[in-house]
This record gives C-alpha cells, sequence and structure tokens, in this order.
C-alpha cells in the first residue's frame, strides 16, 4: 500500500543530490499544504525524511530548516513524546554533526518540545540523556552537564560520574566536581541520580585521593560512607544519605544531622561557604527538611542562575518546595527516574 507521502517523497528525495534547494522548497511546499489540511503524519514524514537525506547530502543548513519545521508540525499536532517522535529527532541531531550551530539549534528546538508536550519540566529524559552523552563522547564536557544533570536517569547519572572523574583527573577538584554532581540532582528531588552519581564517583576518586590513616568506611543503615582526604567528596556522600532519610519536620533527628552536617563541613571554610552554594544548601534543607531559609539571608543575584546550571528552575522563595515522603522523595517514584 503506498503511503500518503509518497507522492511527495518522489518529487523531492531524487532531486536532493542535483537540485538541494529546489528540493528543500517542494518539502516546505507540501509539507505546509499537508498541515494546513491537517494531515499532520504526512507533513511528519514529508519533513523528517526530506530533512535526512538533505543532511546526508552535505545540505545540514536546509535539513536543520525543515527539522526546525517538523517540530512546528509536532506542536501544532500535539505531538507526544514518545520512541518514534523522539527517534525521528535523535536521527537528525546525530546527521547535523557538530560543525557550526545548525546541531544545537534543533536540540534546543526539541527539548523545548519535550518541555511543552512531555511530563517533565526540563524535558525528555531520553531526550536530554541522549544529547549530554553524544557531547560527552566528543569531549565537549562543560556543554554535556546541563543535560546529563537534567536527565536524571540512573545511566546519566554513571555518566556523569564518569565524566566528572576525566575532568577532574585533567586537573580539576575531585571534591568541587563532587559537589557539581551531587546538589543539582538533590536540588531537583532526584536521590536516586544522587546516590548513583556520588557512588560511582567516589569509588573511582577514592583510588587516587586515598583515605585517612585506619579509618574503615562508616556504615550508615546498609549504606556505606567511604572517608576519603577530600572534605567535599565525605560531604557529598553524607549529604545524599542525609536526604534520603529526611521526613520533612517530622523527624527531629534528621533536621538536626543536616543542621550539624553542614555547620561542621561549612566551619571549614572553602566551596561550602560560598554565596551560591550556602543559598542551594538552604533550599535544599527547606525542600527535605521543612527549615526554613534565614531570615537574614541576603538575596542573591546569581541563586537562579546557580540553580539552573544544576539543572533545575531558579525557585521562588514566595512558594517554597517540600518533598512529601515517600512520594517525590521516593526513589522509585520520584519525577526523572526510570
Amino acid at each position: 500500500m503506498t503511503s500518503p507521502s509518497a507522492k511527495a517523497l518522489n518529487a523531492i528525495i531524487p532531486r536532493i543530490p542535483t537540485a538541494p534547494y529546489e528540493a528543500h522548497q517542494k518539502a516546505r511546499t507540501f509539507a505546509a499544504r499537508y498541515a494546513k489540511a491537517a494531515q499532520y503524519d504526512t507533513a511528519i514524514d514529508v519533513l523528517f525524511q526530506s530533512a535526512r537525506e538533505l543532511m546526508k547530502n552535505g545540505q545540514t543548513g536546509s535539513g536543520t530548516d525543515l527539522a526546525g519545521f517538523l517540530l512546528d508540525v509536532y506542536d501544532q499536532k500535539g505531538e507526544s513524546v514518545n520512541e518514534e517522535s523522539r527517534g525521528r529527532l535523535t536521527q537528525l541531531i546525530a546527521l547535523a554533526g557538530p560543525e557550526g550551530s545548525w546541531r544545537k539549534t534543533i536540540i534546543d528546538k526539541s527539548i523545548a518540545w519535550s518541555m511543552k508536550h512531555g511530563p517533565c519540566p526540563g524535558g525528555d529524559p531520553d531526550l536530554n540523556h541522549y544529547v549530554g552523552e553524544l557531547l560527552f563522547k566528543e569531549g565537549v564536557f562543560d556543554a554535556a552537564e546541563p543535560y546529563l544533570l537534567t536527565s536524571g536517569r540512573r545511566d546519566s547519572a554513571r555518566l556523569l560520574a564518569e565524566m566528572f572523574i576525566q575532568w577532574s583527573a585533567a586537573g580539576g577538584s575531585p571534591g568541587a566536581f563532587a559537589i557539581r554532581g551531587t546538589l543539582p540532582y538533590l536540588l531537583n528531588g532526584n536521590i536516586l541520580a544522587a546516590r548513583t552519581f556520588i557512588t560511582h564517583y567516589t569509588s573511582a576518586v577514592a583510588k587516587t585521593l586515598g583515605t585517612p590513616s585506619s579509618t574503615s568506611p562508616i556504615a550508615v543503615g546498609t549504606d556505606e560512607v567511604v572517608l576519603t582526604k577530600d572534605a567535599l567528596v565525605n560531604f557529598s556522600q553524607m549529604a545524599v544519605l542525609t536526604c534520603q532519610r529526611a521526613n520533612g519536620d517530622k523527624s527531629k533527628v534528621m533536621r538536626e544531622s543536616w543542621v550539624r552536617l553542614c555547620g561542621t563541613y561549612q566551619s571549614k571554610g572553602g566551596l561550602l561557604t560560598s554565596p551560591e552554594v550556602r543559598r542551594v544548601l538552604n533550599e535544599i534543607a527547606t525542600l527535605y527538611f521543612a527549615i526554613p531559609p534565614p531570615r537574614n539571608q541576603a538575596a542573591n543575584p546569581f541563586g537562579d542562575m546557580f540553580s539552573s546550571l544544576f539543572g533545575g528552575p531558579g525557585t521562588s522563595p514566595s512558594v517554597p518546595r517540600v518533598l512529601t515522603p515517600g512520594v517525590d522523595g521516593d526513589e522509585e517514584t520520584a519525577v526523572g527516574l526510570d
């Protein structure tokens, strides 16, 4: 049976090698006609196949233009995020290649679509993971970081740990990377990702950092804290385990544990005393332990930017987030987990 898009594609695809501009224009014309008639699936097929063939023939700009049109039709149709709709986009992202800004244009618009038509406010976890992994493999660590943080999948957390291990080996501070991986996931209420990240990260860096003499791992319930010579790595492990056992304002013991943990490590100075990190720790205190933010805390113009870098939106102080024990904070039901 001939597909509804066959007539259009037969007029477009053969022309791409010899007359790419003409093929591109035909694709736009056919797709616009189908979309206007609410034949969205036919328009999507024409745009996807035409964009893919244009890119395969080195016409990345024209292919990117059709990819953008494809996403417009996704939006018109109200296309949900699923394996098929995501798969078209990942193919086009891969074909666009790293040169120039074409690929970033497709990525940005794809993530925006998935934010609007999927259940996750940061965009589809699988799409974010795909982009993060792609950039990681290309060695573009700083660009990969926000996608892996936003994804929140266990695979993303493990990949982020591997990336930070490589990054810190090139001269970065292991402790600073431990904080960069742990706090964003906690800020997003994603205990499982935070735990996955810090477990993998610590098991690797502890071999290089070494452990204090005559020190064995500390058992916390069924978990362990592997003490290292880096205070921030130690803090990150204990922060995850403390938040994991949080119960809002119902557990005085865990609230006091969090206050004591932060106070002990902040007394040592360093990164944990910076205004940006202090604000994030205060937000985590409110989120997990229902501890109100300090009244005398000065406004921090970098706070929202810091939270955004950590993979989550800035939070209005007038609408504090609080995790409901066993719902948002539970590792099996937290948003963004696989």
